[in-house]
């Protein structure tokens, strides 16, 4: 079935890596973090960015902040999605408080906001707090 690129979450390097290896814990060749982590992982925009353009798997990007409620209690179902749709999406979460001009950026109104980018362009969003079997379903989608 060919390969995938995949921006590395850690140090943003890109990483091909053989489709029927994505479920093999596969490791960046640069710094050895996981490519396919088993849950999400907090980027900062210089990575969302390069990840959202390069990658061939589709990313899921939960826009939050700490003082949120909602984003509070939707994180553990963020974190169970992210375990069931290992391998065919990943999810990734931003700090909206910590990078102010990264949520203008993206024109986050309301968090939490989901945003699935796929091969480079922005597919669909969802605000609002939603279950995990909910966000599968819409990451899948």
């Amino acid at each position: 079935m060919g390969s995938k690129t995949l921006t590395c979450l850690s140090c943003a390097q890109l990483n091909r890596v053989p489709y029927d290896r994505l479920a093999a814990n596969p490791k960046c060749g640069s710094c050895g973090a996981a490519l396919v982590p088993a849950g999400p992982v907090d980027v900062d925009p210089a990575i969302l960015q390069k990840a959202a353009a390069q990658d061939d798997l589709p990313l899921v990007v939960d826009f939050w902040a700490p003082w949120c409620g909602p984003c509070k209690m939707m994180g553990p179902e963020f974190a169970k999605a992210a375990k069931a749709l290992k391998g065919e999406v990943r999810l990734v979460k931003l700090n909206t408080q910590s990078h102010h001009s990264t949520g203008a950026r993206y024109r986050i109104r309301g968090i939490p906001t989901m945003v699935r980018f796929m091969r480079g362009k922005e597919h669909k969003r969802q605000s609002g707090a939603l279950r995990a079997g909910q966000i599968i379903s819409w990451a899948k989608g």
